[in-house]
């Protein structure tokens, strides 16, 4: 097979001169079909491999074969969340490949095949994605089931698959004859093995036993990074004696001549910043957050965006094609949605409003009212992102609906099988859905995944976002909405701090104590700005609330899109100036 696909076009259009660039992430969400992302970093990751395509960039995604996925959620009438594991075939969506590499784990040789799957961009170039496979019958059965579950199983399960990931997959690229990566981008530290495996070739180039400086220099060289977690609880760090054990003891030792090591931990993100001649943050706030957390890295900030072609609802497209024909293939075009005339943006968002009752309806056999302000809130179920916060006082909520403007919610999300806190938020829901029932209509939907993703975020009136302060690194529901002419009412967190402009693309949730982020005074903003903002400009100046909508549309999605993101990847991360 030859080396990443490339052609003079491409450069052109990209104003690039790279060889290749291999972007190993741990989860990638290809299709709703292909269980292989959870959320928000995967959605992320396929986002920016279609961005690549469509630019002409010659670009490769690594990761898992999950053939059991993340899980399949159902949640009781209670609220009470429960787990299954996907069905799904890979034969049916990926092509197998022929190459395998075997590495060693727990002193056993594991045999790694993978699966291709190609990604096609709006000129017609593409983008390879390998999806590594253990599940072999080279194997045994335990080694077989090493990539069935995406974030399942114990630590021990999970340096296995970070092992597969960076050391299987940077060895895999070689065997399919990939041999002109120029640059390795590690998304999030779990791949940062990556780091490791290219040493020991480094060292094995030149004969050596043991690392120089020199060699780390030569690693750090091809190698960039980006990391997405602000709080520390989130780095995945493994005990050296876990290390050992599934590593191995040369490899573990060679850590620890390398000084990649944290005292007695293998601290996955620091080794990726070790490893890597330049690291990012994924918003402007990430990026200083970040950088008090590691204060012996320079960290760097690109912002998130999301692919305008995948997220935009069938009527938002229709309109965009008529009014913007080049936004297909360069995302800064919308910047002229300013001039879309309000009514056909309220018409188009009417369809999406109509297909989300209608997937509301089939799902759930409730019936939302098409005329009823639609709030819409989906994302991981954990605790930080309060997905619950609204409910703080069911008082003043029933005092709005009744005295300013009907409404109604519709919420969506997974919680982790091993997140209490997150299950309890489904729960609590479900709590409030059954005390406000009669005077507002709340359905939390099963299943949060791509195609519903898309229905909620464009058939929602308004975006609601809640986290609590520095702990949402970015966020990328809240750009799919704006994307879609849903603004955002949002605590000024994430991307929403650089992509906020009150009254003109959404709303902050803060007043006069809008420095306090207690949840009672989040909810009091939210109640705020409802009931003396929102809701009136909706009801009484639809027309006003249409500009705001354009202005989402023109001033979030030109920006907040993986186009721009890659870009910026290749002139800042990518190209050596």
């Amino acid at each position: 097979m030859a080396a990443i696909p490339t052609d003079s076009d491409s450069a052109a259009a990209s104003g690039s001169s790279l060889a290749g660039v291999a972007y190993f992430s741990m989860e990638i969400g290809l299709d709703t079909a292909i269980p292989t992302y959870s959320g928000g970093l995967g959605v992320l990751a396929g986002d920016t491999l279609r961005s690549a395509a469509d630019l002409g960039i010659p670009m490769i995604g690594v990761t898992l074969l999950y053939r059991k996925g993340y899980f399949r959620q159902s949640i009781s009438i209670a609220g009470q969340q429960a787990e299954h594991p996907v069905e799904w075939a890979p034969e049916g969506a990926l092509d197998r490949m022929d190459a395998k590499v075997s590495i060693e784990i727990e002193g056993r040789d594991v045999t790694i095949g993978c699966w291709r799957f190609t990604i096609t961009g709006a000129t017609g170039r593409s983008v390879p994605v390998f999806l590594l496979d253990s599940d072999l019958e080279e194997n045994c059965d335990a080694d077989r089931a090493l990539t069935h579950y995406l974030y399942g199983g114990d630590d021990r399960y999970r340096l296995c698959q970070e092992a597969i990931l960076g050391i299987a997959g940077q060895k895999i690229l070689a065997a399919l004859g990939h041999g002109g990566i120029e640059v390795y981008h590690m998304n999030e530290g779990h791949s940062s093995l990556l780091g490791l495996s290219l040493l020991e070739d480094q060292i094995e180039s030149r004969r050596g036993k043991r690392p120089t400086k020199a060699d780390l220099a030569t690693i750090r060289d091809r190698c960039v990074f980006t990391t997405h977690t602000p709080v520390p609880a989130g780095h995945d760090r493994f005990h050296r004696s876990l290390v050992e054990r599934v590593l191995g003891k040369p490899r573990t030792d060679l850590l620890a001549a390398s000084r990649l090591l944290e005292g007695d931990a293998l601290n996955m993100t620091k080794l990726a910043f070790e490893c890597s001649r330049y690291a990012n943050g994924v918003a402007k706030i990430h990026q200083t957050v970040s950088q008090r957390m590691f204060p012996g890295y320079r960290v760097h900030g690109v912002t998130n965006g999301i692919h305008p072609v995948t997220w935009a609802a069938p009527a938002m497209s229709d309109l965009f094609d008529r009014h913007i024909p080049e936004w297909r293939k360069d995302s800064i075009y919308l910047r002229y949605a300013s001039n879309i005339p309000a009514d056909e943006i309220i018409a188009a968002h009417q369809k999406s409003k109509l297909a989300l009752i209608r997937t509301v309806r089939d799902r759930t056999g409730e019936v939302l009212d098409e005329e009823t302000f639609t709030i819409g809130f989906a994302r991981r179920a954990t605790p930080y992102k309060r997905g619950d916060v609204l409910f703080q006082n069911l008082d003043r909520l029933r005092w709005i609906t009744r005295h300013v403007g009907r409404f109604q919610l519709v919420f969506g999300g997974k919680a982790h099988p091993r997140d209490e806190g997150g299950k309890g938020t489904i729960r609590d829901v479900h709590e409030a859905a059954r005390a406000l029932e009669g005077l507002v209509k709340i359905v939390y939907l099963e299943n949060y995944e791509m195609d519903l993703g898309r229905i909620l975020t464009s058939g929602s009136d308004l975006w609601l976002n809640s986290p609590e302060k520095t702990r949402e690194a970015s966020g990328t529901s809240g750009m799919k909405a704006a994307l879609n002419g849903v603004p955002s009412l949002s605590v000024l967190d994430g991307w929403w701090l650089e992509g906020h402009v009150e009254g003109v693309t959404g709303w902050s949730a803060a007043n006069y104590r809008g420095a306090l982020d207690d949840r009672a005074s989040v909810a009091h903003a939210l109640y705020d700005k409802l009931e003396r903002v929102v809701l009136p400009l909706f009801y009484e100046r639809r027309n006003g609330y249409a500009a705001v909508m354009r202005g989402a549309i023109s001033l979030n999605g030109s920006f907040f899109n993986t186009q721009r993101m890659v870009r910026q990847y290749v002139y800042h991360a990518y190209e050596r100036r």
